[in-house]
């Protein structure tokens, strides 16, 4: 479970706008350029072709706009959820993830058309967006506005490169989105292995010490993981094993205790 007692990382609220608009316009772009055979591609998530990806994608956007139309709060003394508590939930509803996408794709119709009026109507969002002082029905329970609005910060990256990777399409990461959920995922990591024994590093976004164990007091630390953005994102989420990754040399790992295996995927 998340450490309570770690202090919670902020985010900018303008920056995590631009980087929300950026990123939605990067991803419609892609869908925009898709041919016939590129949407019945598998795309790399079980059971999923590249049209229910894209579908999903929609729904996360669409969240945005659906979630802040509600105006009834969550009931008094809801718990909160916070960003860490997110990310190492989301497992949990997977098959009712995996059910509303195909009711999304099978009332959709033209998915380009889908994506072009959600991204529309995203600007007039902004401000219910980023307060910090109103609470959204969520299914893990009541999240703040800006809060919500950083993880579809991760549902677009992660889903972006999933869409590249499935259809070979050249699909920009804007940085501060990918800054983000570097950010985010890396605290999530730290926050459900607490602990001081291993620094995992994933320049130029992020630096976290996990894992139960000795804490380095000076120095550079005896266990020490480091990788790229890209990298982190696909270990984290689960697309990429560490021992692939490990293979691969897109991961150093120096120190008897540097083996995050037992902890990855942070979120799937």
């Amino acid at each position: 479970m998340p450490n309570a007692a770690r202090r919670a990382r902020s985010y900018d609220p303008a920056r995590t706008w631009g980087a929300l608009i950026a990123q939605v316009e990067h991803v419609r772009r892609a869908v925009h350029a898709l041919d016939e055979e590129q949407w019945a591609r598998e795309s790399g998530l079980p059971g999923w072709d590249v049209r229910l990806l894209v579908a999903h994608i929609v729904r996360q956007i669409e969240a945005v706009r659906t979630l802040h139309a509600d105006d009834s709060p969550p009931a008094p003394g809801t718990r909160l959820t916070d960003l860490d508590t997110w990310a190492v939930s989301t497992a949990g509803i997977a098959d009712r993830l995996d059910a509303t996408t195909r009711e999304t794709a099978a009332a959709m119709g033209d998915p380009v058309e889908a994506i072009d009026a959600e991204a529309r109507l995203l600007p007039a969002l902004e401000a219910e967006a980023l307060r910090t002082d109103r609470l959204l029905g969520h299914p893990f329970d009541g999240m703040r506005a800006l809060d919500f609005t950083v993880t579809r910060l991760v549902e677009l990256v992660v889903h972006s490169d999933d869409l590249a990777r499935a259809t070979g399409l050249d699909i920009p990461l804007d940085k501060q989105a990918l800054a983000a959920v570097v950010r985010l995922l890396a605290d999530a990591l730290a926050a459900a292995t607490p602990g001081n024994s291993v620094e995992v590093r994933i320049p130029p976004y992020a630096a976290v010490q996990c894992v139960p164990g000795p804490r380095h007091t000076r120095g550079t630390p005896p266990n020490v993981v480091e990788t790229d953005p890209l990298t982190w994102v696909r270990l984290a989420t689960g697309r990429l094993s560490w021992a692939r990754a490990l293979d691969d040399a897109k991961v150093a790992a120096s120190g008897e205790r540097a083996d995050l295996a037992p902890y990855l995927p942070v979120m799937s």
